[in-house]
């Protein structure tokens, strides 16, 4: 997109795709305390969960409603005005507002929030013979209609922050904080990541960048911080601390709809300011010269919720060595008037404002439906939390309001579970492969809740989607859980793209639901419409009204070949159904008894686990087959309990590695001064 260029005196135009001038660093007096002597990032973080889980300071929620008038800032005026002052720009003393600017947007519903009047419209201007387009503010409000769920916002940001465990991070934090120029309630969001240098905070806070080029990033279109941010708040003040080849930068950039509303802007402008800490004389010094760092402090000061300088900074003090914190305040309020936000009903959650569901069922189970986890996670952070990532590994920690978040697997609510294979093709090519985990809720009949959870990439897209509706009960309880990354999600991440392989999944689904119902409703006291026989025939087809539990090893070579058939399940089983599925070390396979294995057309071969219905629960041969799977089970669970030791181990062998680097590297130096001295002395 073509944009304004973007020079050393203006502050950072997100329209702006040029790359920064030659850095002018310039040393600053460094007040004690604001940047510590030492970093050191293992004291920091525990010292920092600590803090979050056992020590909580509650805030009273006191919201303005002033209507406070502000002058328009230019550039030019608030930069030539603040160096005439000839003022340290660490000097508390000096840039500072202690009035309560910052004031709240004119209409603080989202919803209603989009009405910007500046007189001015989106424009195109003209710069060294190129054009520039102007992107209006008011595209930040639009951008970010596009979450129609707050917690689907909050998700957005928790994924930058997984992304980041690649990175060496072990935790994020999700809590409340205070504005402290009214005393309102904001979100805060922090991680202990790699953090961002000035060029990512620059490209974070623009559109259509996306440094995630991962496969296993969840994260791809470079939008999300925008519409998330946005969707939750007028305004968003980033903090990070970055540290690459021994040089430590902290960067801090505000994006807000109040500062451009009520100044007047007719294109998006952050104010951004940029430190480097030299470690020799233990100073910060400001980047990319006086001029441009002196005009983007005083709009930080003016606008965001710090009013000096000091007070920035010291919002650095609890993140260490490296990580990332996000402050969004000017929460927007709901339709009732209060923050959308609810900080007050639970202080271990976060929750939607008037948004808790209401079931229909008997009073004997109207509570066991209110609070199932497929209702409440739509009112509650914590539970939706819960479910938000299929896997979350055991060296990190979401931390919610001073409480770490327990991970919870869908697939284990799971009674009578099952597990099918499908293989979505276009134009006779295989797309893709998903192995689904479905079975009755264990509540079932009792609840009314029904639909799958698919997940992309580890992260849940769709929560208890509903592919069928029924009328006569048929459907109820069934529940499944599946890992589809052969479809893209939407931008806001809560819904697929339509494309033809979506519209074959959900296709596909659907009969599954019918199919596991037909022959499996009488475990759960319904009348079975259909009787699943325990064979294998070799004209069946993958969409006739037989159930097919679980279709493996399709390249099989031979007939009886069941060995190798479970090395494929297992190769294509997610690691959180059913646990972990591994291979014994000295290769060895449990087999399955009663499997039947028929080979189809002289080529492949089908092998099928069946669970036993309604009058074949009496049927010996069923009996034995659900013995074995539970044994199975067991031993599945066994190796995934030693698969996560030994990721332990790794981890521990890793950290264990790095300390001798650097003990080695501390030792080369300290030889190489012992060398120099000898050499003064031979001379």
């Amino acid at each position: 997109m073509a944009v304004c260029r973007m020079t050393l005196t203006d502050i950072v135009d997100l329209s702006s795709d040029d790359e920064l001038g030659e850095v002018d660093v310039k040393p600053v007096k460094l007040e004690p305390g604001l940047v510590g002597r030492k970093l050191q990032q293992n004291e920091k973080n525990k010292a920092q969960l600590v803090k979050h889980q056992k020590s909580k300071t509650p805030c009273a929620i006191r919201e303005s409603e002033e209507n406070r008038s502000s002058n328009a800032l230019s550039t030019g005026h608030s930069s030539s005005s603040i160096l005439d002052q000839g003022q340290s720009p660490v000097d508390d003393t000096g840039i500072s507002y202690t009035s309560p600017l910052s004031p709240a947007p004119l209409c603080r519903q989202f919803w209603k929030a989009g009405n910007y009047n500046d007189g001015i419209g989106s424009k195109v201007t003209i710069q060294n013979g190129k054009n520039y387009l102007h992107v209006h503010p008011m595209f930040l409000h639009s951008n970010a209609t596009s979450h129609k769920w707050a917690f689907g916002a909050i998700a957005e940001l928790l994924d930058n922050a997984v992304d980041e465990i690649q990175n060496g991070a072990t935790f994020v934090i999700v809590d409340k904080t205070s504005n402290p120029r009214d005393g309102s309630p904001a979100l805060l969001i922090q991680d202990n990541g790699s953090g961002m240098d000035p060029e990512a905070m620059r490209r974070c806070m623009s559109f259509g960048f996306s440094d995630k080029k991962s496969k296993s990033a969840i994260g791809q279109y470079g939008n999300g911080f925008k519409t998330s941010t946005m969707r939750l708040g007028a305004d968003v003040i980033v903090f990070s601390r970055h540290q690459d080849k021994r040089v430590l930068t902290q960067s801090i950039g505000l994006l807000s709809y109040t500062f451009l509303a009520r100044t007047g802007h007719d294109r998006i402008v952050v104010p951004m300011v940029d430190y480097e800490f030299n470690t020799s004389t233990e100073t910060l010094e400001i980047m990319h010269g006086t001029e441009h760092f002196m005009s983007n402090l005083s709009m930080l000061l003016q606008w965001s919720p710090y009013s000096t300088e000091a007070d920035l900074l010291k919002q650095f003090n609890d993140i260490g060595a490296h990580g990332t914190k996000v402050i969004i305040y000017n929460l927007w309020f709901s339709d009732d008037g209060n923050v959308e936000l609810d900080f007050d009903t639970d202080s271990e959650d976060i929750r939607i404002s008037g948004d808790s569901k209401k079931v229909n069922a008997t009073s004997k189970w109207k509570t066991v439906n209110e609070e199932h986890i497929a209702n409440r996670f739509h009112y509650s952070l914590r539970v939706y939390l819960s479910i938000l990532y299929l896997r979350i590994p055991e060296t990190f920690q979401i931390v919610l309001r001073g409480r770490v978040v327990e991970h919870h697997n869908i697939a284990n609510d799971l009674k009578f579970p099952e597990f099918i294979l499908y293989k979505p093709q276009t134009g006779g090519s295989v797309e893709g492969q998903v192995i689904t985990t479905i079975g009755f809720l264990k509540e079932a009949p009792h609840v009314s809740f029904h639909g799958f959870n698919v997940y992309h990439k580890n992260r849940l897209i769709l929560p208890f989607w509903q592919v069928v509706s029924y009328l006569d009960s048929r459907g109820r309880g069934v529940v499944g859980v599946l890992e589809a990354n052969f479809v893209e999600p939407s931008h806001n991440k809560q819904d697929f793209e339509k494309t033809s392989l979506f519209q074959k999944l959900e296709a596909r689904l659907k009969e599954m639901t019918w199919e596991y119902w037909d022959y499996h409703c009488g475990l759960i006291g319904y009348q079975v419409k259909k009787k699943l026989i325990p064979q294998v025939s070799s004209n069946r087809t993958p969409h006739s009204g037989v159930q097919q539990p679980v279709t493996l090893g399709q390249s099989s070579p031979a007939v009886g070949s069941i060995k190798a058939a479970l090395v494929r399940f297992e190769q294509l089983i997610p690691n959180s159904q059913v646990g972990r599925m591994k291979r014994k070390e000295n290769g060895d396979i449990p087999l399955v008894k009663n499997v039947k294995a028929k080979l189809i057309d002289g080529r492949s071969q089908n092998v099928q686990l069946v669970n036993p219905t309604g009058n074949q629960l009496k049927d010996e041969e069923a009996v034995n087959l659900m013995q074995e799977n539970k044994k199975l089970r067991a031993k599945y669970l066994e190796y995934e309990k030693r698969g996560e030791e030994l990721n332990l181990k790794v981890t521990q062998l890793r950290s264990e590695i790095k300390e001798l680097d650097d003990e080695y590297s501390r030792m080369m130096s300290e030889l190489e001064s012992l060398e120099t001295v000898k050499e003064e002395s031979g001379v």
